[in-house]
C-alpha cells in the first residue's frame, strides 16, 4: 500500500516517525493508501529549510516573484482537472464540487500574481521641511498553514500563494484525511521554479499541530477548521509570540421573507445546505422562514429527494459521501436527536445504501422541520447534509436568532424588498453576507472571514487583510541636508515645520 511522504526541501522524505494513519476512500469505505504522521523532529526540518531558503526568497525582486507566481497558475490550471480528481477520491466530493474548489483556489493564486501593485508602499513629499516619510511592508519568515479536510486543495491555497509572494517560506500541515493533494500541488510550485524549502508540507495529527504552533522558528500560523480547535490553537500559538489568525466553525442562517419565490429559495438551499454533503463552513444549515412556510418546506423536502447521491467519480452524482465512518455515524445520530427532540423528518436521509457501494459513508440529504433553538440539531455544528428549518414570527424575531447564535460566519436573506434586505445586512452581526446568495464566499480581492467564535484574532483570511497578515510595515522618514551647516535642532518632541 502506497504511503504519502512528506515534503522538505523540495524533495519527498520519510522523516524520522514511524507513525502512520490510514486513507479511506468514503465512497467505498476502503483503505486506499497510509500518510505518515510528522514527530517534532520532522517539523523542525521543515522549518529549518524555510528558514535557510527565507534569506534568499525574501530578497527576490517582486519581478522574480511574480514570474514562479504566473507559472505557478498556468500549472495549477493545466492540471485542475487531475486535482480535482485527487480531491473527489479522497473527500469524496462529486468532481463537479472539486473543479469548483480548485477554481476558487486558483483566484487566489492570480490575486497573488499582481503582488508588485499589492505591496506598494506610500510616499508623502515634504512631509516636514526637508523631510519625506514613506513605507513599506517586509515579509515575516517562517509562516505555516493548518488546513481542514473539507477543501484540501482550495484553503491552502487561500494561505500559500499570498504568502509566498510576499516574500515569506511557508510550511503546510494538510488535513491527514486527504492529504494527497498538498504533495501534487508542491511539485507544481517545483515546476514553477520556486526554490526548494519555501514550500514544504508536513503531514500529522495534534503532535504535528503543537509542533508547528511552538516552534521559534515559524513567525505566523494560520489556520482554519472547528471553533474548538481554533480556539486552542490561537491561545496556544499567542502565547509563542505568533501571529495568528484562525478561523472556526459556523452555523449559518437563511432568513427566507413572505416575498421571496418559494420555488428559487427551495433550489438555493438544497444547494448551499447539500452540496459538498454539507461539508463546507458556508453551508446552510439553519433556514429562518418568516410568516406561512409549509409550502416552502414541501419544495424544499421534495428538492432533496430529487438529488443523486453516489460516488464522486460518477457523472451523474450531485452529492457524494461524507469524510468518514465516524462523520456519518455522528450525523445520523444527531438526526435521530432531533427528530426525539420534535422536529419533523421531511426528508430522511439516514440508512442510505448506494448499489455497488454499500460500505460508503453516505447520508443522504436530510430535512427537519418545527426545529428549536435549544434542540442539539440546532445547536451543534452538523457539518453534514442536514437542513433545519425554524419559523420565525417576523423579522425582528428572525435577525434576533442569527445574532443570538455564537457563529458569525455568515448569513443569507432571501427576498424582493430592498429595504428589508438592507435592514438584515446592517442587523445581523456576521462576517459575510448574503442577499438572494446562500453561499456568499468573497472573492480572491476581498478577505473571508466570520465574527464571534468564527474568527480568532484579528485577521480574514486572503485578500488585502492576507497581505497584510503576511507581512509587517516599515515607515522611514529621511532628511538629506543640502549643506554640513544645516544643522539646527531642538530638544523639544519633533513636530513638522
Amino acid at each position: 500500500m502506497a504511503t504519502i511522504e512528506h515534503w522538505i526541501d523540495g524533495a519527498g522524505t520519510r522523516g524520522v516517525s514511524t507513525r502512520r494513519a490510514p486513507v479511506f476512500q468514503p465512497a467505498t469505505g476502503r483503505r486506499q493508501h497510509d500518510v505518515l504522521l510528522a514527530s517534532p523532529q520532522d517539523v523542525d526540518a521543515a522549518v529549518r529549510a524555510a528558514a535557510a531558503a527565507f534569506a534568499r526568497w525574501s530578497q527576490a525582486s517582486l519581478s522574480q516573484r511574480a514570474t514562479v507566481l504566473f507559472a505557478f497558475r498556468e500549472l495549477v490550471n493545466a492540471s485542475a482537472q487531475q486535482l480535482a480528481e485527487i480531491v473527489s477520491d479522497e473527500h469524496g466530493k462529486v468532481l463537479s464540487d472539486a473543479a469548483g474548489e480548485v477554481q476558487r483556489g486558483l483566484e487566489v493564486i492570480e490575486f497573488a500574481c499582481g503582488i508588485p501593485q499589492l505591496l506598494k508602499g506610500s510616499y508623502s513629499d515634504q512631509a516636514s521641511a526637508g523631510v519625506d516619510v514613506f513605507g513599506f511592508r517586509e515579509p515575516l519568515g517562517v509562516v505555516a498553514g493548518i488546513t481542514p479536510f473539507n477543501f484540501p486543495a482550495m484553503v491552502p491555497m487561500w494561505m500559500h500563494p499570498i504568502a509566498i509572494a510576499c516574500g515569506n517560506t511557508f510550511v503546510l500541515k494538510p488535513s491527514e484525511r486527504d492529504p494527497s493533494s498538498a504533495g501534487f500541488v508542491a511539485r507544481l510550485w517545483q515546476e514553477a521554479g520556486l526554490p526548494d524549502g519555501v514550500f514544504n508540507v508536513v503531514h500529522g495529527d495534534k503532535v504535528a499541530v503543537d509542533a508547528i504552533l511552538d516552534h521559534p522558528g515559524v513567525a505566523a500560523v494560520s489556520f482554519v477548521g472547528s471553533t474548538p480547535i481554533a480556539r486552542y490553537i490561537h491561545q496556544r500559538a499567542t502565547v509563542m509570540g505568533k501571529r495568528v489568525q484562525a478561523l472556526g466553525g459556523a452555523k449559518n442562517h437563511a432568513v427566507v421573507l413572505p416575498d421571496a419565490d418559494p420555488s428559487f429559495v427551495a433550489e438555493h438551499l438544497a444547494a448551499s445546505a447539500f452540496g459538498s454533503a454539507g461539508e463546507r463552513c458556508m453551508a446552510i444549515s439553519a433556514a429562518v422562514v418568516v410568516g406561512p412556510s409549509d409550502r416552502l418546506v414541501e419544495a424544499v423536502a421534495a428538492r432533496a429527494g430529487q438529488i443523486r447521491v453516489g460516488p464522486g467519480r460518477d457523472p451523474a452524482s450531485e452529492m457524494g459521501p461524507v469524510i468518514t465512518a465516524a462523520a456519518k455515524e455522528r450525523i445520523e445520530n444527531l438526526i435521530t436527536a432531533g427528530e426525539r427532540q420534535g422536529a419533523t423528518v421531511a426528508a430522511d436521509g439516514r440508512g442510505l445504501k448506494i448499489p455497488g457501494y454499500e460500505d460508503g459513508f453516505f447520508v443522504g440529504p436530510t430535512v427537519l422541520d418545527h426545529v428549536r433553538r435549544e434542540m442539539d440539531v440546532y445547536t451543534e455544528e452538523i457539518f453534514g447534509p442536514v437542513l433545519s428549518i425554524v419559523r420565525a414570527s417576523d423579522v425582528d424575531t428572525a435577525i434576533e436568532l442569527v445574532n443570538g447564535n455564537p457563529y458569525g460566519n455568515g448569513a443569507a436573506v432571501f427576498t424582493d424588498s430592498g429595504a428589508a434586505a438592507r435592514r438584515f445586512q446592517r442587523g445581523v452581526h456576521v462576517g459575510m453576507i448574503g442577499v438572494n446568495v446562500p453561499i456568499p464566499v468573497p472573492m480572491a480581492y476581498y478577505s473571508f472571514g466570520g465574527w464571534k467564535d468564527s474568527l480568532f484574532g484579528q485577521s480574514p483570511i486572503y485578500g488585502p487583510d492576507g497581505v497584510a497578515f503576511y507581512t509587517r510595515a516599515k515607515v522611514v522618514t529621511q532628511r538629506w541636508p543640502a549643506v554640513s551647516s544645516d544643522s539646527a535642532a531642538s530638544l523639544h518632541f519633533p513636530t513638522a515645520r
